[in-house]
């Protein structure tokens, strides 16, 4: 592969293939796509997935800043965030693969790990896919080359200083920037009434979160919102399939705010099955800091997530000086 550097220093990137699209490599391990899947290979092994899963895994990899713990793109492939570093693997939570001895794992920089991300999902997603809507919302990723829809990829995901609404914070959405979706057409708009005391004009305020989140655009995406210390309330919509399957550092709890999500739960170190969860509005489940995760919604459904943002947690999980689970029952 003749390399050249693209977009960001560092990356290393291919000239385009017969498909149009460029071959990137970072420390051992090769990426390349083709009309209908993607390939990953290092010394020991190979791997292909549906080109529509990588960019939708390596969408929300991307714009989650690697996220807390692992993001599994399959089954075989993902990351570990050590904030800071980033640690990519082929098998290292797959048994067979461990097994086999064919397991890889390189720990990387997070500036040159995530300029190669951004740069190849950029490179593989052409106009008219949209890797953070749903199916329905979105065209196709598949075929040779076919322009690019950069705006997409590169949304900011939303975090909040203070809460949305604040002065000088995220701002409350509109009609001019985010329509109302539409699986959330009956969503009430009002929003509340603030009467603050003089002088308190900027410390005061409230939104309609339901009203927020019905104007969401993207899937499986979640957001800060507000912000007390290190609890952080991260609200979402979902539909169809999680892209990732989330190995937790920490624990998360999950409050469903309107109609149903399934949760696949598996042991985090070898995937083995652990419970599935249904839930429906009102429900609140915790998943432990041992397990891995992937949802299914039917129907865009709004749901928040609620984070421990603490930066010490999954070293006093590690040490076992905090525990895996949420509470003594």
């Amino acid at each position: 592969m003749t390399e050249t550097t693209t977009r960001a220093a560092g990356v290393r990137a291919g000239e385009p293939n017969a498909h149009g699209y460029r071959t990137y490599s970072l420390g051992e391990f090769t990426f390349s796509r083709d009309e209908y899947f993607a390939h990953v290979t290092w010394p020991t092994g190979s791997h292909v997935m549906s080109i529509d899963g990588f960019l939708r895994a390596t969408q929300r990899d991307v714009a989650w800043q690697f996220f807390y713990g692992v993001v599994n793109f399959d089954d075989v492939v993902g990351t570990i965030n050590h904030y800071g570093n980033v640690d990519l693997f082929a098998g290292t939570f797959n048994d067979a693969y461990r097994r086999a001895e064919v397991d890889h794992l390189e720990n990387f920089p997070h500036e040159e790990i995530f300029a190669t991300f951004v740069a190849m999902l950029d490179d593989w997603t052409n106009a008219g896919f949209d890797p953070f809507a749903s199916p329905e919302e979105t065209g196709t990723p598949w075929g040779d080359k076919a322009g690019s829809n950069t705006a997409a990829v590169s949304r900011k995901r939303v975090t909040a200083q203070r809460m949305v609404g604040v002065p000088g914070d995220e701002p409350l959405r509109s009609d001019a920037t985010h329509p109302i979706n539409r699986m959330f057409a009956d969503v009430d708009q009002s929003e509340p009434e603030i009467h603050a005391e003089p002088g308190f004009e900027d410390e005061v305020a409230a939104f309609n979160l339901f009203a927020y989140l019905s104007r969401s655009d993207v899937t499986w995406n979640p957001s800060v919102v507000s912000v007390c210390k290190d609890s952080l309330y991260c609200p979402t919509t979902e539909e169809y399939i999680l892209p990732i399957v989330h190995g937790n550092d920490r624990v998360e709890w999950f409050v469903q705010l309107s109609d149903q999500i399934e949760w696949e739960v598996a042991d985090k170190e070898s995937g083995s099955r652990r419970a599935r969860v249904v839930m429906r509005p009102g429900d609140v489940a915790a998943m432990p800091a041992d397990i891995r995760h992937q949802g299914y919604a039917p129907k865009r459904s709004m749901l928040l997530v609620w984070e421990n943002g603490s930066p010490e947690l999954p070293q006093m999980i590690a040490e076992g000086r905090a525990p895996t689970y949420p509470v003594e029952m």
